[in-house]
């Protein structure tokens, strides 16, 4: 890659990343927004058919096989293992813990994900970094509550589904790369499918057919979560990781704008400052993984 063009790249790399996560944010609250009067097994079983539907029609245009037995791949398996228990608790998250606390817990992943490469994949972690990564930790437990008495449990759904889409990522690492971003998508819908299944018999009322408005938003919510996943895979391709990831944060600010204007949520000092704390302990991670290993 010229020199000359990274800038320009790395512009547009960033400009997929907000986009991406700007389009998160709108699938998280448009699911968020079925679930108050679905229950989240069904409304997740919906999605995940959405989401599956539209990648396998993008896989028949693209005249590719819809999955590959490469998806058997004990790695693949893994990842698969990691993201059900991500979808299923985040989709609770959604559906019983407030928007603002949901986004915010999972800004953490990052985080995780470097604790982990370094605990089981071997990369060196610095003196600096596990400092900053334990002041995000202290960010997450201050969103949780400090004391048995603001003690809030549904946050644990949120915790719970960060910590399975850490484990996604650090497995995607090992995923073979004769697996094309439509058949990952297919199957990432797949396991969205089937952690719904997993809910549907916890939910408080039995399934239904959809009304109209509820349908029209899990299609919705299928077709942001699939331009969601096409522009973050374009970031990640487009521009330097360094430049690139640390606008992932953005997503935490356009859930707060959610939360507050669509949902009535005010965020109190506590879950600000935990949120502030995991950002900023994020971006330093992120800075210092691509400087040194200190």
């Amino acid at each position: 890659m010229a020199e000359n063009a990274l800038p320009g790249r790395n512009l547009f790399g960033a400009g997929f990343m907000v986009a991406a996560m700007s389009l998160f944010a709108v699938e998280d609250a448009l699911f968020k927004s079925v679930t108050v009067t679905m229950g989240p097994g069904q409304a997740t079983v919906l999605f995940g058919l959405a989401g599956l539907a539209i990648y396998v029609a993008l896989s028949r245009r693209a005249k590719e096989p819809v999955l590959t037995p490469e998806i058997l791949r004990p790695h693949l398996l893994i990842r698969t293992g990691f993201e059900i228990v991500g979808r299923l608790f985040f989709a609770l998250a959604l559906a019983f813990a407030p928007l603002s606390i949901t986004s915010a817990i999972l800004q953490a992943a990052p985080l995780v994900v470097v604790a982990g490469a370094a605990l089981f994949l071997g990369e060196t972690v610095g003196r600096r970094r596990w400092t900053a990564m334990s002041v995000g930790f202290v960010g997450v437990l201050l969103i949780l509550r400090p004391t048995p008495e603001q003690f809030r449990p549904e946050a644990l759904f949120a915790l719970a589904g960060m910590i399975g889409f850490a484990g996604r990522d650090l497995a995607t690492r090992a995923s073979p790369v004769t697996v094309s971003a439509r058949q990952l998508g297919t199957l990432g819908f797949l396991v969205v499918t089937c952690a719904g299944f997993l809910i549907l018999p916890f939910d408080a009322a039995p399934p239904r057919l959809p009304a109209s408005a509820e349908a029209g938003k899990l299609l919705l919510t299928g077709c942001v979560g699939v331009a969601a996943y096409t522009a973050l895979t374009r970031a990640m391709r487009t521009g330097e990781v360094a430049v690139v990831a640390p606008f992932r944060y953005s997503r935490l600010l356009v859930a707060l704008v959610f939360a507050v204007v669509f949902f009535d949520e005010r965020p109190d000092a506590l879950v600000l400052t935990g949120a502030a704390l995991i950002v900023g302990s994020g971006l330093y991670t992120l800075a210092r993984s691509h400087r040194s290993a200190d």
